[in-house]
């Protein structure tokens, strides 16, 4: 091989390295061809964790080596970082290693080559082991080659000619490492962030502590079942992490919601001892001119007569599922009632407020709170805006905000119609719904059988409002099934 050859090959492979993004694919081109350009046996890339080298991808045709990469090699050990391993010794001392024959080294101890070797009926002797080096000139893998050969098959040392195209390659390896290392990096910070961002709204609200949660779970077995079931389907790792991280992120805006709003369990919340107190006054205040003023007692007790009627009343319907017109308007009446309050001043039993929230006809929130409860979504886009997703992630937090728009128009925050609304947002309207539905945790009404909540979501279909076939492919996953 000569050094011409060598260079132009050299500009050929980082040529095609620049155009693969798969840095496992990478690291396999490189060692093949500095096994190619050497001529050896076999090769080694090893990655470093902390104080270990992992065998990455290992290529040789030598009996009981593997014969093809095969990721973190689980079945082998990794190397300690001592000095009686070869590969050790180049990463600790960052210096490239050139040994005609490893046994008869007076340099090194290398009995942990021959451990490996003795492992796997071999005879390491010619070796070439060069550290990959990252920019901050920390040791980030190795490149470790040996056994290099003649034509006839003859082993023999590796040639210092072969040297510095080598190194060259085990740079590219460094490179390649380097980035997947710092990419790495920057999704571990990205999933730190949503862990805290989830745990916060978890802590935060007992009431909402597993729905996100339960979500993930279904989202994650329905992607199982699409990959096992349905290939024109499937999505790459990164297609369902970007997905699943949509699912983690879609309530953070829920960070913002007061909490007598997010967790209120009742149609009057906290404005139900204000009324019990201001009930309680009333009927003392009653019963004291009855007793200054005999000839008044008998209205007096039909007065706290009427207003602990009225009491009796306004808390029934605070936790009643559903409110008719009757009741309503029962409400509207006693709400008139007058009273006196500790101030001595004349006013009616309820205010336009504290009506307005017992009157609701179904759930416990008032228009105005519903408003501030969805407004939540608006939140999750902001603040997800503010993040830098990029490349397959770029979409998470549309995805993450959309999560309660439907394919009629009808839904919120924006409105937005089917051809706007992506196959990802569509899903995770569908579990949200499911969950809400069937919930065991949510304050203001039980949890709803699984067959009810899809015969909801189905009525949701017939009413153009959320994707059929998705549901279809949700049922038939039985991803939505505890445990």
């Amino acid at each position: 091989m000569t050094k011409e050859y060598s260079i132009d090959r050299l500009i050929q492979i980082a040529i095609a390295l620049s155009a693969e993004k798969n840095v496992d694919k990478i690291l396999d081109m490189i060692l093949q061809e500095a096994i190619k350009i050497s001529n050896c046996d076999s090769g080694t890339v090893y990655v470093r964790e902390k104080d270990l080298l992992y065998f990455h991808n290992t290529y040789t045709g030598a009996g009981g080596f593997v014969d093809k990469s095969t990721g973190k090699l689980k079945n082998i050990p990794p190397v300690p970082l001592n000095r009686s391993y070869v590969s050790a010794c180049a990463a600790i001392d960052k210096k490239k290693i050139n040994i005609e024959d490893v046994y008869e080294s007076g340099e090194y101890d290398f009995t942990g080559a021959k451990k490996y070797d003795t492992m796997n009926n071999y005879r390491t002797k010619s070796m070439l082991v060069i550290p990959l080096e990252d920019d901050k000139g920390e040791i980030v893998g190795v490149l470790q080659l040996i056994n290099a050969q003649d034509e006839g098959g003859t082993i023999i040392p590796f040639p210092a000619s072969d040297e510095d195209i080598i190194s060259a390659l085990a740079s590219l390896a460094a490179v390649s490492l380097t980035n997947r290392r710092l990419s790495q990096q920057v999704l571990d910070t990205l999933h730190s962030f949503v862990e805290v961002m989830v745990e916060a709204i978890d802590t935060r609200s007992s009431y909402n502590a597993n729905h996100t949660k339960s979500m993930v779970s279904y989202a994650r077995k329905f992607l199982d079942y699409i990959e096992q079931n349905h290939d024109s389907r499937k999505l790459t790792d990164e297609e369902k992490d970007s997905f699943l991280m949509s699912v983690w992120l879609h309530d953070i805006g829920k960070l913002v919601i007061p909490l007598e709003v997010m967790d209120k369990a009742t149609r009057l919340g906290t404005k139900k001892d204000v009324i019990k107190n201001k009930v309680t006054v009333a009927c003392l205040k009653e019963e004291i001119a009855g007793l200054k003023e005999p000839e008044k007692k008998k209205k007096a007790d039909e007065k706290i007569e009427l207003i602990t009627k009225a009491w009796e009343l306004i808390e029934d319907c605070d936790t009643k599922g559903f409110l008719p017109d009757e009741l309503i308007d029962a409400l509207k009446e006693a709400a008139k009632i007058r009273i006196i309050d500790s101030e001595d001043n004349e006013t009616a039993l309820l205010t336009e407020d504290e009506l307005t929230a017992i009157t609701v006809r179904k759930g416990t929130l008032t228009d105005e709170e519903r408003n501030t409860m969805q407004s939540h979504v608006v939140y999750t886009g902001r603040m997800l805006d503010k993040m830098n997703f990029e490349g397959v992630y770029a979409q998470v937090p549309g995805w993450a905000a959309a999560h309660h728009e439907l394919l009629d128009g009808s839904g919120y925050p924006n409105h937005v119609e089917a051809k706007d609304i992506p196959t990802q947002v569509r899903f995770l309207t569908i579990i949200d719904v499911y969950d809400a539905l069937t919930a065991e945790d949510r304050p203001y009404k039980p949890p709803m059988p699984v067959e009810k909540a899809f015969g909801i979501l189905e009525s949701m279909v017939s009413e153009g409002k959320v994707d059929g076939e998705i549901l279809k492919l949700f049922k038939e996953s039985r991803a939505w099934e505890k445990g």
